[in-house]
């Protein structure tokens, strides 16, 4: 029980660090590219992932952990990151912020993939409910709808789905924060390579408020939340603290509309909690 309590309490944690990081990437792209944002963010945490691995001594993950460590950086380390960052260009925050409402719904889905659960047939139900509610909020949210940042953030929630379910699965056994900072070091020389080559002309024109949305979503977004997250998931369960993403579009939504004055519309509000209802009706039979 006292396990349980603690991979919740870390868990919520991580996803209350997450809901700044789609705002925060929103702020930097307008002067980053989103190739440099998502390379930067990962060489910078990876940088002080490393720092950490060697100041506390830490073994290196054996050959057999490789494999899941390359899924993990694919899925959170540029994958998501970059896709979002790309999806950002088209939609605002607070319409993206939506379809992290199916996060808690990827993440038990590869859960089951990956790491054997095996939930009742009614979480599948449920399951296609919120998929077809995010669906046909796309396709009527008006002037507000982008096919391309629709499509783009989609894919961004199945490989960070992939990408937590797949670092879950190994915190068990190789710790929370040793894992990202693993995969976090596995990416850095591609990501510093890319990092060269997206590297703006001049830092001239870049405005204070984009240099701390990349410090945001360097130093909490790609390090800090995943410490709590893969903590969470690992003690408590990858279906079960996977739902307290729910939480993450309603403390989102509050940033977007509180650091960037977006207008977040009844619609969204609505479908966001419909969304909520139909996860938590899948978390009720995710075992």
């Amino acid at each position: 029980m006292r396990t349980s309590m603690d991979g919740w309490g870390s868990g919520l944690l991580g996803v209350i660090i997450f809901s700044g990081s789609l705002p925060a990437t929103r702020i930097a792209v307008a002067d980053f590219s989103p190739m440099f944002l998502t390379s930067a963010r990962a060489v910078i945490a990876a940088l002080l992932g490393a720092a950490l691995l060697f100041a506390l001594r830490q073994p290196r993950p054996s050959r057999g952990d490789l494999a899941s460590l390359v899924i993990i950086a694919l899925g959170v380390v540029v994958g998501f990151p970059l896709l979002t960052a790309l999806a950002l260009q088209y939609i605002t925050s607070a319409h993206s912020i939506v379809f992290i409402g199916l996060l808690p719904l990827a993440t038990a889905v590869f859960g089951v993939l990956r790491g054997g659960e095996r939930p009742k047939p009614l979480f599948w139900l449920f399951s296609g409910i919120g998929s077809a509610t995010v669906v046909g909020f796309a396709l009527n949210s008006g002037a507000e709808i982008s096919l391309v940042g629709d499509l783009l953030m989609v894919a961004a929630v199945i490989v960070c789905g992939l990408g937590y379910a797949e670092g879950a699965k190994l915190s068990r056994t190789l710790g929370g924060w040793q894992v990202i900072s693993w995969a976090l070091v596995l990416s850095l020389p591609a990501m510093g390579v890319v990092m060269l080559f997206s590297l703006p002309g001049t830092l001239e024109g870049v405005e204070g408020r984009a240099w701390a949305g990349l410090a945001y979503v360097s130093i909490f977004s790609m390090l800090i939340g995943f410490v709590f997250w893969y903590r969470g998931l690992a003690l408590g369960g990858i279906a079960a603290v996977g739902q307290l993403q729910l939480l993450q579009p309603f403390f989102g939504l509050l940033l977007a509309a509180w650091l960037l004055h977006e207008k977040v519309s009844p619609l969204m509000i609505v479908t966001t909690l419909a969304i909520v209802l139909c996860v938590a009706g899948a978390r009720k039979f995710a075992r």
